[in-house]
């Protein structure tokens, strides 16, 4: 099922449900996003390796936060 967001102006975004990604996207435009969704996932990975803390968001909650290298988590205003 697609959904459309009205943004401000003329614009819009419509938000493609996972069952409808091979009929609403181009094959270059999913090409795209599995090598995005691979780049974030090289960034966490990266960030992890290094120590680094994480930003998060926690769905059931719907906060985001961020995590520390020894699990911490820190609630965000």
């Amino acid at each position: 099922m697609n959904r459309t967001i009205k943004l401000d102006g003329n614009r819009s975004i419509t938000v493609v449900s996972t069952d409808n990604t091979k009929t609403a996207i181009s094959e270059n435009d999913a090409e795209m996003d599995i090598r995005a969704k691979e780049a974030v996932r090289s960034a966490i990975n990266r960030a992890r390796t290094c120590k680094k803390p994480i930003a998060k968001y926690d769905r059931k909650t719907k906060k985001a936060y961020i995590e520390t290298a020894d699990g911490v988590k820190t609630y965000v205003r």
